[in-house]
């Protein structure tokens, strides 16, 4: 599936504040490199069913044996390891034994330093290898199961099995001997295994996070035709969410929604592409059930801003955004489009005119699936004949002059108003009647 930075940007998949981002609310990762792995897979998002589905698994068999997986292996340790690969030692000897290992220790006694620590936080490594490698062959994943028999090639060498069997107390010969071996002999072998708990170290992240908040794996399908359906949909960065349910298919393919401020627009089409987004790439979503067909793209338009530098004004650049969207999803290929509050940045009459134009011309795009929010509801009313838009919004009430947001999702347009009831309610229209 396409997807662009915008669109990452737009749904929080990274931010700079950690409460506003999905990446940090599943990342449980204990190592810095199944961090920068666990981001790879957040980037990018897979281009098959079969390739889902291989993800699902593995996530699903991570949720069983997870557990049961070592804790000895820590962050500390693998940068102990890439520390010592980093340092340059004075020469080790090649055929380590007690003289030269007596004089090794004299002379460089801070690099026999670092090469005891480093090969004892490695034998820690390996030690927790095998116990990985034992749990990965006997399970039922695929991918676990390679993984496993990755694992158990790069640990046949003899230097390595006798490391695993070896006491905590190594001689000083057998220290420089192990030294040697892993800086002359093992460094492509020993990046290999750490590639590999870091891949792990990742989808456990994803797994850990599945079995915390109680996500759904979708039923991911090849089809002809784009289609979503969702049920107890939420937004998973809420603390409180309320939840949806939506159906988009190439009948019904243009979600209308229109509510007022704070009623929930913004959210919903935020949950709706954050689920569909980690429906592809293989994790679990934030609903109750989840059918979607493969998506070839996923475009938003949704925090458009101007571009000072380049003189562009915020309008400018919501009708490039929205000429990049329809050169992109004019190749037949299944898309979902959302679009926030369209043409916020020019007059009231103005955006009426424009909206209409590219919503009647997106209602002829039966491959590609629409999700669009506006305040300017009276444009609902001459959509109408389309038979494909589903008309839904948010209905806001009005109790001792508090607002009151109910947050679901009703058939049919809102012709709410209520910006100047929020002015006065916080004081606004007070203070300029005051002002002197």
């Amino acid at each position: 599936m396409q997807i662009d930075q915008t669109t990452l940007y737009d749904l929080s998949i990274f931010h700079a504040d950690e409460t506003q981002s999905v990446f940090h609310h599943l990342n449980h990762t204990q190592t810095v490199n199944g961090r920068h792995f666990l981001a790879q897979i957040l980037t990018n998002p897979l281009q098959s069913v079969a390739a889902i589905n291989d993800v699902q698994q593995t996530i699903k068999h991570l949720q069983e044996i997870g557990p049961k997986l070592p804790v000895t292996i820590t962050n500390g340790t693998l940068m102990v390891i890439e520390k010592f690969y980093e340092t340059g030692l004075d020469a080790l000897p090649d055929n380590a034994n007690i003289i030269n290992a007596f004089f090794y220790k004299l002379i460089s006694k801070p690099d026999f330093s670092l090469a005891k620590y480093s090969v004892n936080h490695f034998i820690t490594f390996i030690r927790g290898m095998k116990e990985i490698e034992e749990l990965l062959l006997q399970s039922e994943g695929t991918q676990l199961r390679t993984w496993g028999d990755k694992i158990n090639l790069l640990l046949k060498h003899p230097n390595v099995q006798q490391m695993i069997a070896s006491t905590d107390m190594l001689a000083s010969w057998e220290i420089l001997h192990y030294a040697f071996f892993l800086q002359k002999e093992y460094k492509n072998k020993c990046k290999e295994l750490i590639d590999i708990y870091s891949r792990i170290d990742a989808y456990l992240s994803l797994a850990i996070s599945c079995k915390k908040y109680g996500y759904y794996f979708p039923s991911v399908m090849d089809s002809n035709t784009p289609n979503i359906t969702l049920q107890g949909l939420y937004h998973p960065l809420l603390t409180s969410p309320v939840d949806y349910d939506t159906m988009l298919d190439d009948t019904h393919n243009f979600l209308f929604l229109t509510g007022a401020n704070m009623a929930g627009k913004s959210t919903l089409i935020k949950a709706i592409g954050i689920a569909v987004y980690l429906a592809h790439i293989g994790m679990a979503v934030p609903a109750r059930y989840m059918k979607i067909s493969l998506l070839d793209g996923l475009l938003s338009n949704i925090q458009v801003s101007d571009n000072i530098v380049k003189g562009e004004s915020y309008f400018y650049n919501e009708v490039k955004r929205i000429k990049q969207t329809i050169e992109k999803i004019s190749d037949g290929k299944k898309w979902l489009i959302l679009i926030d509050e369209l043409f916020k940045g020019t007059n009231v009459q103005d955006a009426m005119k424009c909206s209409t134009v590219v919503i009647e011309g997106f209602c002829k795009m039966s491959k590609a699936l629409f999700v669009l929010s506006t305040h300017l509801y009276e444009i609902g009313y001459s959509l109408h004949e389309q038979s494909n838009i589903q008309f839904r919004y948010f209905e806001t009430s009005i109790e001792n002059n508090e607002l009151q947001f109910s947050y679901q999702l009703k058939e049919g347009i809102s012709n709410d108003r209520l910006g100047y009831l929020i002015m006065e309610k916080e004081g606004v229209v007070k203070l300029l009647q005051e002002a002197k």
